[in-house]
């Protein structure tokens, strides 16, 4: 019998071919998607849950262990996919989502992140792809545990930092936690593990940078590969629109 996939997911399924140009669609719904890393094959029926599905509390699956709806800019061998986890490693590049639900405003998003002794990374908010350098548009905020930059995880980027003191115990390196951000209307709030960590209100009138935005306004989300000594895994991303 010929297997006849839902129109959301061959949707995907033709989306995710059309930005590799090497996706193959298997009988039963698996799918195998090459990459710079090597091949790697899902099972539709293997208990992942599928991309663009929602949970209990209204949050879409943005991420599925495959590069469908993401795409990375400069340097993309520092990019793999192990175990459904996007894994950033090597020269400065940014894997950016330009799924169907982009742009966003207001809204909520989690994502699983883990990092090894020393790593340095990022997830921008309200940014735009650039095809190299870093992301010009929105915020970062900061994933880092142990890496050498005072600035740690939870902080709006060079606006309003978080230090060493606040997430001391909240979050370790080799340890799968939550990266939870909330922006709505003017103010921004993260919090690591369920743990508000930062509280930031942009003040009224505040002017785009010149190196870079730092400003809300609206866009994408961006995952960082830092540097070839800094080791990040991103998965289970997934956002709720509050607006």
């Amino acid at each position: 019998m010929k297997a006849i996939l839902p129109l959301g997911l061959a949707a995907a399924l033709i989306a995710g071919c059309a930005q590799s140009k090497t996706c193959t669609a298997k009988p039963g719904g698996d799918k195998t998607v090459k990459t710079s890393a090597g091949e790697m094959t899902r099972t539709a029926n293997s208990g992942t849950p599928k991309l663009g599905s929602v949970d209990a509390e209204g949050f879409t699956l943005i991420s599925d262990g495959s590069w469908t709806g993401w795409r990375v800019n400069e340097n993309a061998k520092a990019w793999s996919i192990v175990n459904g986890a996007f894994r950033a490693q090597g020269d400065r590049s940014h894997n950016f989502y330009n799924g169907p639900l982009a742009p966003f405003k207001d809204f909520e998003l989690k994502v699983d992140v883990m990092t090894e002794p020393g790593s340095n990374g990022g997830i921008y908010i309200h940014t735009k792809y650039l095809d190299s350098g870093w992301p010009w548009g929105g915020y970062e905020t900061q994933v880092n545990q142990t890496q050498g930059d005072w600035r740690k995880s939870g902080s709006v980027y060079s606006v309003q930092d978080v230090k060493e003191d606040v997430i001391k115990g909240l979050v370790k390196d080799n340890e799968w936690y939550t990266h939870h951000v909330v922006v709505k209307g003017s103010n921004v709030k993260i919090y690591l593990n369920g743990k508000l960590v930062n509280d930031f209100t942009e003040e009224a009138g505040r002017q785009p940078g010149k190196d870079f935005e730092r400003k809300l306004n609206s866009g994408t989300f961006a995952l960082q590969a830092h540097d070839p000594k800094s080791v990040v895994l991103y998965k289970n991303i997934r956002v709720k629109k509050l607006n």
